[in-house]
């Protein structure tokens, strides 16, 4: 073989290289190219639940705050109370906003008891910030339960300070309580314990009747009752 074919090869062969080399470049590139696609529509599918998701729970809590503040309510009173009260912010709906002792003070039927639970009735009691702190279950006494205890045990409580907190702290259960979880025997945050029984409109705490309950504010279930409760003093 002369000097002129091996150069004629070599050139050949320089060049099948070269088109080899160009293919197979081209070939990764496409591959690469693939799974960037493949990649970002994954990484959008993802992004795309991810949102579905977010809408789907900012959805459920619309809808829980926008549940009707009157779907739980029991007791022959409902009616009258709502008659009397038909709106603004002491009405059902309007109790729902406010944190109880707010929603209370707010309420023609318990102007009594939030003179009890706010000091105006002894200077050295006052509830408010307790009762608004937490969550709570509250058995309030309408203005005509208070009209039950005799004057000489009312004018008691404008200066003993541990027996009218034992008994404001007597209607308050630890926790908000719906009616239907309510009935049973539950350990007030005075220390004693209530029983609730009955169901619907004949609800009733030891021996005061429900007159209107699962009343909601914002942080505690409410049950207006017709009697004040006493703990074992």
């Amino acid at each position: 073989m002369n000097a002129r074919t091996r150069t004629s090869y070599a050139v050949a062969g320089i060049a099948t290289l070269a088109v080899l080399g160009l293919s197979a470049c081209s070939s990764d590139s496409g591959s690469g190219a693939e799974t960037t696609e493949s990649q970002s529509s994954e990484d959008t599918m993802t992004d795309d639940s991810t949102d579905s998701e977010d809408m789907a729970e900012d959805t459920g809590t619309s809808d829980d705050m926008a549940m009707d503040p009157a779907a739980n309510l029991v007791g022959a009173g409902c009616e009258a109370y709502a008659e009397q009260v038909p709106d603004g912010a002491g009405s059902i709906t309007g109790m729902s906003t406010d944190p109880v002792a707010v929603a209370a003070s707010n309420n023609p039927l318990l102007t009594t008891l939030v003179s009890a639970v706010s000091g105006e009735l002894n200077p050295e009691v006052d509830l408010v910030d307790t009762l608004n702190g937490d969550e709570f279950t509250v058995f309030a006494p309408v203005d005509d339960a208070f009209a039950k205890i005799d004057a000489a045990t009312l004018e008691t409580l404008k200066t003993d300070s541990d027996m009218l907190t034992s008994i404001l702290t007597y209607h308050v259960v630890p926790g908000q309580l719906t009616p239907d979880q309510v009935v049973g025997e539950q350990t007030t945050v005075q220390g004693g314990t209530v029983e609730v029984t009955g169901e619907g409109d004949e609800l009733m705490v030891n021996d005061a009747k429900v007159v209107c309950g699962g009343v909601m504010t914002q942080n505690a279930t409410v049950y207006l009752v017709d009697s004040v409760l006493m703990p074992s003093m």
